[in-house]
């Protein structure tokens, strides 16, 4: 569906990643990326910059393009039970809180990179309401850019991609997002430069209002 103004979309449900756009985790992904990029040689602030939004044997295959597939798996194995372990600075991005309280009732989905312990683990540490349709790291055999995640978000809550909006915090998540056929919200700092439909610095920016025939407006405040 259209966006009704440059400001405002409309859909019939939202797929939600959780990093960036739900939960500040940050300060964890960036002090156990720091660890494992020092391990490998690699200039951790270089590490940084592909991170974001990407299973961790996404973002290995791309910082050491000649290493074994399976290496990778296996170190993302042991990444994510560390991430899983350090909650410390965990915290709800601002608004975060209320907009999941006004959705409650609405139709939408987690479509997370982290496996279902870690989404687990970081959207209590933000006290946030785990969503009941969720597609976390098992549910798929593509990480973000693909969009199989999103696309399987789509179909378990029973809407067609082009009803659903997206909202993401990073370049990889906008992508699949986008090639999922569905609009973007971007939230936070890192979603500005990819060229969103609609971009909020964080979730207080945003009203969501649903409609008596099933639609959701969503506006962003001025």
């Amino acid at each position: 569906m259209a966006a009704v103004t440059p400001a405002t979309l409309t859909a019939r449900a939202l797929l939600l990643d959780m990093d960036g756009t739900l939960v500040n985790s940050d300060a964890v992904v960036e002090r156990c990326w720091r660890r494992w990029a020092v391990r490998h040689g690699l200039d951790p602030e270089q590490a940084l910059k592909v991170v974001h939004g990407r299973q961790g044997y996404a973002t290995m295959a791309v910082l050491l393009p000649d290493r074994p597939m399976e290496e990778n798996h296996a170190d993302n194995r042991v990444m994510l039970a560390e991430e899983t372990a350090d909650l410390d600075g965990v915290v709800p991005v601002p608004g975060a809180p209320a907009f999941m309280d006004v959705i409650a009732s609405l139709p939408h989905a987690l479509v997370t990179s982290a496996d279902a312990a870690l989404a687990r683990a970081r959207m209590g540490a933000a006290a946030l309401r785990m969503p009941d349709v969720r597609v976390t790291a098992e549910c798929v055999g593509a990480s973000k850019p693909d969009p199989e995640g999103f696309l399987k978000g789509a179909a378990e809550l029973g809407f067609d991609p082009a009803d659903c909006v997206v909202f993401e915090d990073s370049e990889a998540g906008i992508q699949a997002g986008r090639a999922a056929g569905m609009r973007v919200v971007g939230v936070g700092p890192r979603a500005a430069a990819f060229a969103p439909d609609v971009h909020v610095e964080d979730l207080t920016a945003l009203r969501v209002t649903p409609a008596a025939d099933g639609t959701i407006e969503l506006t962003v405040l001025a």
